[in-house]
């Protein structure tokens, strides 16, 4: 009915008359023009250029079409991104495809964004490696941060990484320490490869106190073809987690997967989930050797069926996600870490000396040395925060999110912006270190340059294991490990590389992933300097 009324009621305008514009003298209408005009630039120019100061993005490279900034990260992302540093600044924008990212690249800048705004960056931005291999953010390091995230967390630090659990366990960790001694001295005229037995020794160690029992053989490590294929995985895992893969950043080409990641991740998935799945079958049937009961996964296990009530009841999926998590960042990272010590000492035989010098005086060479000592270890432990500080594990940091747009030093940081920490970058600033570069334990020693600083996320110019809300949740772990082992193969052997190589000539370079493994294995050849019977008796 309105509408009828409407049509009633509409004008005609092409019956109505025109009118004659009345003329207007140019002399009364250019004013105007001019002063509009005038007018408008100016209110272009201030709001722009408030805007322009209000989100100014951090500088950094200019970006190619599309691929944006990627091509310039390239084979080893944290050497690229460290050499744009040196150009750019320590805090630096790169657009990675559609993705805005941030770089991170001195102590005082991680400080803002680990410390002032750790709470805004506490989230993981969606990644493949998440989604195809730790079970689609069913973990602990993926897991957006929440409710669920905290109770992850709290499980683990609780049960596994609390000081009374560490204590609770020391004996494992010492018993296989002592195994891996006497395959070493057992080796004889043979060419060791040091990373893998390092790693056969962590996993069993860490397996005992999550499992209640060994994964590989009896610890030694001698050719077990499970311990071969488990590195072998882990390993893998750690370079596919450190692929840039184009299909985060472009999502429009994701489905392509142009550079194959994305099909490797699924099979690399297929073999972990099936190693887990044998692991959590056999636990629950009691075949699997375990204790039953005092070990991680029973908890895991119990928690299925009687959740503290903070984040719901955990799932198989949730257990085997948690256990590859577990897994894979608590042996990798302490071996390769390890390894790197050694290397770095078999380099300085002077150093090497002093610390042999150090153990006999403090332990004596009528037994093991044992985690109580440690703390008397004042050089040992100079060597390990060297160790973490040219060599750290991770060294750029698992990425975080912006949650919402903030400001770090004078820079507009745009919401779901990337965040990448470059750890290693950071620890060799030589504004902040005296010659970078050097390996020199002094520097942490009384009267050395940075004599308070520890690794444990307080002191921003090393933080091997990050800091803020997701700092590494196995530090203490993770300190504790690799500590014990660089003491006992310090105390126990003298080294000697394999192949007549001279020390000065032992190849240092890294190899590409996300944790930092050496290009080349470790080749050695041990000589035992105690008695006979302490290699026994351990």
């Amino acid at each position: 009915m309105q509408r009828g009324l409407y049509k009633q009621h509409t004008f005609r305008t092409d019956l109505l008359p025109i009118p004659t514009p009345t003329p207007v003298h140019k002399m009364t209408i250019l004013p105007l023009l001019l002063y509009t005009s005038i007018t408008a630039f100016i209110l272009y120019l201030l709001f722009n250029l408030r805007t322009r100061r209000s989100n100014r993005l951090p500088p950094g490279p200019t970006p190619w079409p599309i691929v944006g900034n990627l091509p310039h990260l390239g084979t080893i992302p944290h050497h690229s991104l460290a050499a744009l540093a040196a150009k750019y600044g320590p805090l630096m924008h790169l657009r990675l495809g559609f993705v805005d990212v941030v770089v991170a690249a001195s102590a005082s800048v991680a400080a803002q964004f680990l410390k002032a705004h750790d709470a805004n960056f506490a989230s993981r931005p969606p990644n493949s490696g998440a989604k195809h291999i730790a079970y689609n953010y069913q973990d602990l390091v993926f897991a957006p941060y929440g409710p669920r995230w905290r109770m992850l967390r709290k499980i683990c630090s609780v049960h596994l990484f609390s000081a009374k659990a560490l204590d609770d366990f020391r004996h494992i960790r010492q018993e296989e320490v002592a195994i891996l001694t006497r395959a070493l001295a057992g080796a004889g005229k043979s060419t060791v490869k040091l990373g893998q037995l390092l790693n056969v020794c962590t996993t069993n160690a860490l397996a005992r106190v999550m499992l209640g029992r060994r994964v590989f053989g009896d610890g030694s490590g001698g050719g077990d073809p499970k311990a071969d294929e488990f590195k072998d995985m882990v390993v893998e895992l750690m370079v596919l987690a450190g692929e840039f893969n184009i299909g985060d950043f472009i999502p429009g080409l994701d489905w392509l997967d142009l550079q194959g990641i994305t099909k490797k991740m699924k099979k690399l998935h297929a073999q972990f989930d099936s190693f887990l799945n044998v692991i959590l079958e056999e636990h629950k049937s009691g075949k699997g050797g375990g204790s039953g009961h005092g070990d991680l996964l029973s908890t895991l296990i119990g928690l299925k069926e009687d959740a503290d009530g903070e984040g719901g009841k955990l799932s198989d999926v949730e257990i085997k996600a948690l256990l590859l998590n577990l897994f894979v960042a608590g042996t990798d990272t302490s071996s390769s870490t390890v390894e790197w010590a050694i290397a770095e000492l078999i380099r300085h035989p002077q150093l090497l000396k002093q610390a042999q010098e150090e153990m006999d005086n403090i332990v004596g060479r009528e037994r093991l040395v044992t985690e109580s000592d440690l703390g008397q270890l004042t050089f040992l432990q100079a060597i390990v925060k060297e160790t973490f500080r040219l060599h750290p594990s991770t060294p750029l940091s698992l990425p975080r999110i912006a949650s919402e747009s903030c400001e770090i030093d004078g820079y507009y940081i745009p919401k779901g912006s990337t965040l990448l920490v470059n750890v290693w970058a950071i620890a060799r600033d030589p504004k902040m270190w005296t010659n970078p570069l050097e390996f020199r334990p002094s520097r942490f020693l009384p009267g050395g340059e940075k004599p308070n600083v520890d690794v444990k996320g307080n002191d921003f110019e090393v933080i091997p294991f990050g800091a803020g809300r997701r700092i590494c949740v196995g530090i203490s772990l993770g300190l504790r490990m690799v500590q014990l082992l660089v003491a006992t193969l310090v105390q126990t052997f003298d080294w000697e590389l394999a192949n007549g190589v001279h020390p000065e000539k032992l190849d240092m370079n890294e190899a590409y992933g996300l944790t930092l493994q050496r290009a080349e294995p470790l080749l050695v050849h041990p000589t035992p300097r105690l008695a006979p019977q302490v290699y026994e008796s351990g």
